[in-house]
């Protein structure tokens, strides 16, 4: 079974909000800090927002101000609210989960299969 399983992508047009969802297979999950990326086509993985252990939260300059991440132990889920959504957003979204606490995508060693993020214009 994979570690991470994300949900709540789609269609939404432009200016719209989602929110995604991560769910985690993993013990132990309120140790890890948990990360959300993603990937457009023909670019790479980039950071999107990170939620730390204890709360904390970190966000891409890209998403800062219109996204908040938060995380619920007691469900092993972290959220993703996206608001004013634009086409630059359109990707495939992952979340993550690794030893340490990165913005780098190869520092993690868990990942979800990916939703798919589409915003039309």
């Amino acid at each position: 079974q994979v570690p991470l399983v994300e949900s709540g992508g789609g269609l939404v047009q432009a200016g719209g909000s989602l929110t995604l969802s991560c769910t985690s297979f993993q013990r132990a999950f309120s140790n890890y800090a948990v990360s959300w990326f993603r990937q457009a086509p023909g670019k790479e993985r980039e950071f999107v927002a990170l939620v730390h252990q204890g709360g904390g939260t970190r966000y891409a300059d890209s998403v800062n101000g219109r996204s908040t991440i938060s995380r619920d132990n007691a469900k092993k889920s972290v959220y993703l609210q996206m608001r004013n959504l634009n086409s630059e957003d359109t990707a495939v979204y992952y979340c993550a989960t690794g030893a340490v606490t990165s913005i780098n995508a190869a520092q993690y060693t868990s990942w979800g299969q990916g939703t798919q993020v589409t915003v039309s214009s």
